[in-house]
């Protein structure tokens, strides 16, 4: 099953379209990590309390004394960062420019440079920038004291599809080519983001071994291995409620894993993800080799008008 389906999916990824067309019985996730120990995070507390349903604990805030909450480093959570407005017209906007399919269910529009991360390739390819239309969102960024100097090189949105059992699996983003700040723009839809520890079966996943090039750097430093023991055999559950932005970095980036369960999307979801360079890329040996991208970057392209 290592061939692309016509689904969009490949290998292990799957959809409930090839899951039925090719019988594909897939584990699932939730029940998985519903076997762990379950925390939801308060976005008014700034941690995490006991429990699997996020809109629960998040009703329950009077009630919360933080003596009993956990916390972990490296995540921000800012709701209603668009206005309803803004979301409808967002929305408008990105259904108004192609939408190609992707794996697990999902369909995306990627505007960023060619990677290729098992070799380390970067290519700047066809990238010409951003549609116009979005550009507002990249510029509210400088209002949020986090994102200081976050310069966007790739702007990929997402689309979930419940009929599809969208889905995306437990993951940390490249190391090599993106930097420590992951930031993502809920358009359209709530949903909920599933952390779980990180730990290394595999040499060279992520392109891991790369962060301790940078690792002084971080804007929040790396938990220790004593420090990690305490979300030993936990899953962490952070609420995505449309409009907001949720970023992960520091510890929360780098030793967990993120995913979005089926089971957690329940209505048409739609999300702009974006990335910015490790700092290899923006003021060390690799430089001369993300300029290139840099300057697209800069770039807001309008989308031509059809004549009826």
């Amino acid at each position: 099953m290592n061939s692309l389906r016509p689904c969009g999916c490949k290998g292990v990824r799957t959809c409930l379209t090839c899951e039925k067309d090719y019988k594909i019985e897939k584990p699932s996730l939730q029940q998985q990590f519903q076997k762990l120990e379950a925390w939801s995070y308060c976005t008014q507390c700034v941690c995490f309390y006991a429990g699997w349903d996020v809109q629960a604990v998040q009703n329950s805030h009077g009630q919360h004394n933080k003596a009993e909450g956990l916390t972990l480093p490296g995540i921000y959570v800012e709701e209603q960062f668009l206005s309803k407005e803004e979301g409808a017209r967002l929305i408008g906007d990105l259904d108004a420019l192609p939408w190609d399919i992707s794996q697990s269910g999902r369909r995306k529009q990627n505007f960023g440079p060619k990677t290729n991360f098992k070799k380390r390739k970067l290519l700047l390819g066809g990238f010409k920038g951003f549609p116009a239309s979005t550009s507002y969102v990249q510029q509210r960024f400088d209002i949020v004291p986090l994102l200081h100097n976050f310069q966007s090189i790739e702007q990929c949105s997402l689309e979930y599809d419940p009929s599809k059992g969208a889905s995306i699996d437990p993951h940390v983003d490249d190391c090599w080519i993106w930097g420590e700040r992951v930031v993502t723009v809920n358009c359209l839809g709530d949903a909920v983001l599933t952390l779980n520890l990180y730990e290394e079966k595999q040499a060279g996943k992520y392109n891991m071994d790369l962060v301790k090039d940078y690792e002084e750097q971080l804007l929040e430093p790396l938990l220790k291995p004593e420090q990690l023991q305490t979300y030993k055999h936990k899953v962490l559950r952070i609420p995505m409620p449309n409009l907001s932005l949720i970023v992960l970095y520091g510890p929360a980036r780098y030793q967990f894993e993120h995913s979005v369960l089926r089971e957690d999307v329940k209505e048409r979801r739609v999300c702009i993800a974006y990335r910015e360079f490790t700092p290899m890329y923006i003021n060390g040996l690799e430089k001369v080799k993300g300029d290139p991208v840099t300057e697209q970057s800069q770039l807001f392209w309008r989308v031509p008008i059809k004549n009826n």
